[in-house]
Formats: C-alpha cells, sequence, structure tokens
C-alpha cells in the first residue's frame, strides 16, 4: 500500500485550492442553473409554450380536415373542368331557398 502512494505525484495546497474553487465555480452555475430552471416564470413559460404548440397542432388538424370537407363538397357541385354541374347546383339552390323561405314565415309568425 505504501508503494501506491508513492506512484501518485503528490498535490500541493495550491493545486488542492484550485480543484477546490473549480469545483465550487461548476457548482455555483449548476445552482444558478438550478434556480432558473425551477423559477415560476420559467415554469408558466414552458406551460404557455406547450399549450400553444398543442393548440396550434390542433387548429392546423381541423384546418386540412375542414378543407378535405370542403373539396369533397365542391366536387359534388364542379365537373373536373371547374364548370358548375347544373343537375346538382339547381336543386341545391332550389333546397337552400326553401329553407330560407321556411325560416322567415316561421319568424313572421312568431311576431305575429
Amino acid at each position: 500500500m505504501g508503494e501506491a502512494s508513492q506512484d501518485k505525484p503528490q498535490r500541493t495546497a495550491v493545486q488542492i485550492e484550485a480543484d477546490i474553487e473549480r469545483t465550487r465555480g461548476r457548482l455555483a452555475e449548476t445552482l444558478d442553473e438550478l434556480a432558473v430552471r425551477i423559477h415560476p416564470s420559467t415554469i408558466s413559460a414552458q406551460v404557455k409554450a406547450k399549450a400553444m404548440a398543442s393548440v396550434e397542432e390542433k387548429a392546423g388538424r381541423a384546418y386540412v380536415a375542414a378543407n378535405g370537407l370542403v373539396e369533397k363538397v365542391r366536387a359534388q357541385f364542379v365537373d373536373e373542368k371547374g364548370q358548375p354541374r347544373k343537375e346538382r347546383v339547381v336543386p341545391a339552390a332550389l333546397v337552400g331557398v326553401g329553407l330560407v323561405l321556411l325560416i322567415a314565415s316561421s319568424r313572421r309568425r312568431r311576431k305575429g
């Protein structure tokens, strides 16, 4: 056991003190970083960012779904060349006009 200690070079007090100072510096940096990470404003900002990302993701999915639905409906009323399909547009327009008239007449009855 005496030989093992002889193989290692002896450190001086100055070297040991320098090591201690470096260790203290690293510890201080780590503590500062931890203080920033657990600060309420940091946590709040992280939660807010995650919530916004989730909302944006869901809004994007909803937009894609709505866009697909609009394209499907459009395909029912427009042919491959982009021309309106009269055999489908006219009945749909008549149904729309009928609904408007029905709603208007029911409102008149309520007022009267």
